[in-house]
């Protein structure tokens, strides 16, 4: 395709000791169908040969640029740092994560719909995570939904469509509107973003797989869904943005089952038995998110639990009197089936 008149795209891809894929990431972005593209590189402080491979694909294409920190810097004040290196000319702007990759169609299907919908601000697509298909969920033809409304269907029906950073593309001016594009304490930063971005702009997308979202066992990914890290942030993101979108009475209904869940996952792990790291990593959710928690709700969601099974409730209850006051703050819901089959564990922090 001919760049002449193409807006101008920025990839941005974080890259930390990615030698194994780091090829297979920049070969799909010099491989686009779309010409008219800047890709940033920013290796932070990487010790094997990760710079050396990319440095010999910016030695043959003069669009590809390399940064590198001066200091190891966390995952998601990388991203942030490497977002801020994003031409001031460029129109949008893509996430790609260096053990990731993109569909060659990627960046010419996702700049069509953002390019004929100018209120759009975020466009996505399916994508694959390991062999799976995941985000489905919006009806063919839907190219363009209001924020608004697939916001409201985020929290009203668990209809998750964002997938990962890899697979959006952002309006640039978005992107530069933001000192810190992503929430560095939010492990599920790029779901936040998105809908802190969509009380204003609409949401586009392409009904075609465009992107690859690698799954290793030992990657933050595997952390997250032990730690239940995507629970912690639903209670956050809905305290602190449904209220955009919903009214009073959807918003209390919202919050009202989502405790109940999050007692009901509590109530489980605590007959099950966790590490203590487990329960030092969700101590602050309740409070950090202002909802006070109720030891009532645990002790009913226990003996429902062991009602249902038909067990003996004695030492479980035992070992909940044992639980201290900051062991039991917090625990988080397990996605329902609806969320599992489209919610995935955020990638905006699993990455250096």
């Amino acid at each position: 395709m001919n760049s002449q008149g193409q807006p101008l795209v920025s990839v941005v891809t974080p890259m930390y000791n990615e030698a194994e894929h780091i090829a297979e990431c920049i070969e799909s972005v010099v491989g686009q169908t779309y010409q008219n593209w800047e890709y940033i590189i920013v290796d932070n402080c990487s010790t094997d040969r990760s710079v050396e491979i990319a440095r010999g694909f910016a030695d043959r294409d003069r669009r590809i640029r390399i940064f590198h920190n001066t200091q190891l810097l966390k995952a998601l004040v990388n991203h942030n740092a490497a977002l801020r290196q994003i031409s001031l000319a460029s129109k949008y702007c893509k996430m790609v994560f260096a053990d990731d990759w993109v569909f060659p169609e990627c960046l010419e299907q996702m700049v069509t719909v953002a390019e004929a919908h100018p209120s759009v601000g975020v466009v996505g697509a399916y994508g694959l995570e390991g062999p799976q298909v995941v985000w489905t969920g919006l009806p063919y033809p839907s190219t363009v939904v209001s924020g608004r409304d697939i916001c409201r269907r985020l929290f009203l029906d668990g209809l998750y469509v964002f997938g990962t950073a890899t697979s959006l593309l952002y309006r640039a001016d978005l992107v530069r509107g933001h000192k810190s594009f992503y929430n560095e304490a939010n492990i599920h930063a790029d779901m936040e973003t998105c809908i802190a971005l969509l009380n204003t702009c609409d949401f586009g997308f392409v009904h075609q797989v465009l992107t690859f979202t690698r799954v290793r066992e030992q990657s933050r990914i595997t952390l997250s869904r032990n730690m239940n890290t995507l629970a912690a942030s639903n209670l956050h993101h809905l305290v602190a943005y449904a209220r955009l979108f919903l009214s009073q009475e959807e918003f209390e209904e919202c919050l009202r089952r989502t405790l109940a869940d999050y007692y009901r996952y509590l109530a489980a792990c605590l007959l099950r038995g966790r590490t203590k790291s487990f329960w030092d990593y969700h101590r602050g959710a309740f409070r950090d998110a202002g909802v006070p928690f109720s030891r009532a709700s645990l002790a009913r969601e226990v003996f429902a639990a062991l009602f249902n099974a038909g067990l003996n409730p004695k030492a479980s209850i035992q070992r909940l009197l044992r639980v201290t006051p900051d062991q039991s703050v917090v625990l988080h819901t397990e996605m329902t089936p609806t969320q599992s089959a489209s919610a995935p564990e955020s990638r905006a922090a699993q990455h250096q």
